[in-house]
């Protein structure tokens, strides 16, 4: 619209719409319409707007199309990089041993056949030749860092002490018996080790040691039923026990207050002696 003094000239609109084949193209569209043919301006502005609606819409599609293909061309150029390779599967797990496919204690030499396995196999898909190269790589330097900063595993050493040669002949030697006749020898040797601390005599614990010596070679027998056998562990069990009992008061048990008397020492040595008696009378084989 341009005015100049009082004379003005018939206002215009100019809309800037998409077109198809030019981009925005300025259509001249009046302001105000002709008084001598209302209906028919206004048919003509309705047809008018109706085909510049279409043009908008076509506009859009085509837009739409190239957006479309430009992103199919650059999945296209990702793909012909891969060669068409099949991709790793487990390309996004994070552990790199559910990665590789192998244990946490696989060798260095199981470590690397996985990983030549699979880049054979996935070795024309580069995303997938990264993801087991990375995986790959840190498990070399976390093995390489428990080496340079080793750590106990006491699992590993108790399984190591329970598969060696000595503990597996000594534990042949010994088997668990029924629950009743555990209670049976239990009550015994209990019942001898109260008397013991309760009653001691100026000559020590030798009646109490003399009983406990007899239920060894009845709890043996009962079980084994076998004379020389229930002889030749009941004597040697006893001789064991009462020399170990014996060291063990001298070099590492220290005395114990609570136990008073002259005969404190021999009595703590038959305390210690009837455990011993007690697991050789009900496990020994």
């Amino acid at each position: 619209m341009s005015v100049s003094g009082l004379i003005a000239s018939p206002s215009r609109c100019c809309l800037r719409l998409p077109d198809c084949n030019q981009g925005l193209v300025c259509r001249q569209v009046p302001s105000t319409p002709i008084a001598s043919k209302p209906k028919a301006k206004f048919g003509k502005l309705y047809l008018e707007r109706s085909r510049l609606t279409v043009s908008f819409r076509r506009w859009k599609m085509q837009k739409t199309h190239l957006i479309k293909c430009a992103m199919d061309a650059s999945y296209g150029d990702m793909a012909s990089e891969s060669g068409g390779a099949a991709m790793f599967p487990r390309i996004n797990v994070r552990d790199p041993y559910k990665r590789l496919g192998i244990s946490r204690e696989a060798s260095e030499d199981e470590i690397q056949a996985a990983r030549n396995f699979l880049i054979s196999k996935y070795g024309g898909h580069k995303p997938s030749v990264d993801a087991i190269e990375a995986a790959h790589d840190k498990i070399i330097m976390q093995k390489f860092y428990e080496r340079k900063n080793p750590k106990i595993d006491i699992k590993k050493k108790v399984r190591e002490v329970k598969q060696s040669r000595v503990v597996q002949a000594v534990t042949s030697r010994f088997q668990t018996p029924a629950t009743k006749f555990i209670v049976k020898t239990s009550i015994a040797f209990i019942v001898l080790g109260i008397l013991t601390v309760l009653f001691p005599t100026e000559e020590g614990p030798t009646l109490q040691v003399a009983i406990s010596l007899i239920a060894t070679f009845y709890f043996i027998h009962d079980r084994l039923k076998s004379k020389i056998r229930t002889l030749l562990y009941g004597a040697g069990a006893f001789i064991f026990s009462w020399f170990l009992g014996t060291f063990l008061m001298v070099s590492v048990i220290p005395p114990i207050p609570i136990l008073k008397g002259p005969r404190s020492f021999e009595v703590l040595t038959s305390l210690i002696t009837y455990v011993l008696l007690w697991v050789s009378s009900t496990y020994l084989k």
